[in-house]
């Protein structure tokens, strides 16, 4: 397949109804764990323009920055501190539409206006979390946890 991603439609499902097989196609046979995140994080800043699009590993307990795309990050985030380390801590998504009003957000850019994580569950496990970022309040919605769970879901089966 080529590495080169063909984005149809104008809505946010369109997008990710036409982004999601094409990311699936190029992460099916990759047993790389490392550059399959790499490469959907790359696919979803390149359809969406996010602001930032990233992977926070677990790693000794821990959330260790993991491939990116977007501006320098916060390095080591800990088990319920902030939107990601929530994420992991309760097993569940979060979507914050102001990062602002978020108790405890961390703030690795003052340009991050809104937040949706989720996390990369394999059995009980919590691998890591897909945080993207946006410059934007209120940016994300019900429809993005919707296709992004999707998403981590097969890349937590290619691992």
């Amino acid at each position: 397949m080529s590495e080169q991603f063909i984005i149809s439609g104008q809505t946010k499902k369109e997008k990710y109804t036409s982004l999601l097989p094409q990311i699936k196609a190029l992460t099916e046979h990759e047993s790389s764990f490392i550059a399959n995140l790499a490469n959907t994080s790359a696919a979803l800043k390149q359809a969406f323009d996010f602001f930032w699009v990233g992977f926070y590993m677990v790693e000794q307990n821990q959330l260790v920055l993991g491939p990116f795309q977007g501006p320098v990050a916060c390095t080591r985030i800990s088990l319920g501190k902030g939107v990601c380390g929530t994420a992991w801590a309760q097993k569940k998504s979060m979507l914050v539409p102001d990062v602002e009003k978020f108790s405890g957000h961390i703030a690795c850019s003052d340009l991050s206006k809104s937040e949706v994580v989720i996390p990369l569950i394999k059995g009980e496990h919590v691998l890591g979390v897909l945080d993207i970022d946006s410059n934007k309040l209120d940016d994300f919605d019900e429809e993005d946890v919707e296709f992004l769970t999707q998403l981590c879901t097969w890349l937590v089966s290619l691992h």
